[in-house]
C-alpha cells in the first residue's frame, strides 16, 4: 500500500497551509520567506490540488479516479470530488475524533480497529454512506492509545452531518456531507473549481 511520507510541517509550508488543517497542534519555528511574484494560472490550480491530495492523504492516481468518478456523476465536478474525498472512512474516523490526524485514522482503519454497521473494514478509503454506524471495536476500545486520543480530541468540534457518541466511541452517519458542512471549503483553504480547471484542461 502506497503511503505519503512527506515531512507533514515543511509541506505546510510550502502550501501554505496551517498544520492545524491537518489535526496536527505542533507549529515550526522556521518561516517560509516568499518572493513577492505573482502565480502563473497553471501554478494556482496546481497548487490547490496539490493542498487537497495532502490534505487527505491522496497520491495521484487515486485522486485523479476520484475526479473522473466525480466527473460522470450528477451535480458540480468539484463538489463532488470533494464530497467523495470526506466520505472516504479514514476521514470519517478523523472527523468523529477517533484519531488525532487522518494519517493515524489511516492507521487505525488500516489495523482493523474500525466497524462499519458491525463489521471491520480495513480499507481507508470505503466509501461511507448516509445511515452507516462506525465504530471502534469492541476489543479496541480499552486499548491506552484510543483514550489518549479522547484526551486530545475532546475538544474537537463535530462536523453537522454526523452524530458522535464519544464516550462509546460510536458514531452515525446521518446525511451526507453537503458543500457548506466541507470546512476547508468553507474557510477557503482549496478552492474546488480550480482543481476542476486544471484537469479539464
Amino acid at each position: 500500500m502506497a503511503v505519503n511520507r512527506t515531512p507533514v510541517l515543511k509541506r505546510c509550508r510550502s502550501l501554505g497551509l496551517e498544520p492545524s488543517v491537518l489535526g496536527y497542534s505542533k507549529k515550526s519555528n522556521r518561516q517560509l520567506i516568499r518572493r513577492s511574484r505573482k502565480m502563473s494560472e497553471y501554478a494556482s490550480q496546481l497548487r490547490e490540488k496539490q493542498k487537497a491530495k495532502f490534505i487527505y492523504g491522496v497520491l495521484e492516481k487515486p485522486f485523479r479516479n476520484y475526479y473522473e468518478k466525480a466527473d460522470m456523476m450528477k451535480g458540480m465536478t468539484g463538489e463532488n470530488l470533494m464530497i467523495m474525498l470526506e466520505r472516504r472512512l479514514d476521514n470519517v474516523v478523523y472527523r468523529m475524533g477517533y484519531a488525532r490526524t487522518r494519517r493515524e485514522a489511516r492507521q487505525v482503519v488500516g489495523h482493523k480497529h474500525v466497524t462499519v454497521n458491525g463489521k471491520i473494514v480495513n480499507i481507508p478509503s470505503y466509501q461511507i454512506k448516509a445511515g452507516d454506524v462506525i465504530a471502534i471495536k469492541d476489543k479496541s476500545k480499552t486499548i491506552t492509545r484510543f483514550k489518549e486520543i479522547q484526551e486530545v480530541t475532546a475538544g474537537r468540534l463535530t462536523p453537522e452531518w454526523m452524530v458522535v457518541d464519544k464516550e462509546n466511541l460510536t458514531g452515525t452517519i446521518s446525511a451526507l456531507p453537503t458543500r457548506e458542512q466541507i470546512d476547508i471549503l468553507r474557510d477557503e483553504i482549496v478552492d474546488e473549481m480550480l482543481i476542476v480547471e486544471l484537469y479539464s484542461k
